[in-house]
């Protein structure tokens, strides 16, 4: 194995934001029992180490591909496309309403202790997040508009952070 390659090669993947998960759980559980630490425990500490750097690389690049976010922030990555979120918070002035009326939503919901509420909100928000993974996987796959990707992506983080929070204030009810 080489800890060169890309996260997607290291799985034998083609380097596409659609993957195919069952392949990509396949291929990391095969790969981690074969690079585990506790195979290697008795082995010297040189090759112990080189065990656990490849264990460590392997995790790394099971989490990123899985997730569709970070999936998506590494494909651009790999084709040289910084998302910048840190930088880049310029956002179309309609994405930004709409963000404010979700979390206008999500606080009247939460003051109102209406977990029924927030349960239809993030009902709503996971069908407005699957419709921005699928924009992805046409920007990226299809169209290969990488500039595109990189805003749909943006917007998807806002969407994720939407999600835990909705998460945490179900979470607050019910404790």
């Amino acid at each position: 194995m080489d800890l060169k390659q890309d996260h997607f090669s290291l799985f034998g993947l083609q380097r596409r934001f659609r993957i195919d998960s069952a392949a990509l759980e396949r291929s990391y559980k095969d790969m981690q029992a074969t690079v585990h630490p506790d195979r290697h425990a008795s082995l010297p500490e040189a090759q112990r180490r080189v065990s656990m750097q490849w264990a460590a690389r392997l995790n790394e690049a099971y989490r990123t591909l899985r997730a569709p976010l970070s999936r998506a922030q590494y494909l651009l990555q790999v084709h040289g496309i910084d998302v910048q979120h840190e930088s880049n918070t310029v956002m179309p002035a309609d994405f930004l309403m709409e963000q404010m009326e979700w979390r206008e939503a999500v606080a009247e919901a939460r003051a109102a202790e209406d977990a029924t509420g927030l349960e239809a909100i993030l009902r709503r928000l996971r069908e407005h997040r699957q419709d921005l993974v699928d924009a992805l996987e046409v920007a990226l796959d299809e169209r290969e508009d990488w500039d595109k990707g990189a805003d749909l992506a943006r917007r998807l983080m806002f969407l994720e952070k939407l999600n835990h929070d909705i998460d945490e204030a179900l979470v607050d009810l019910e404790g």
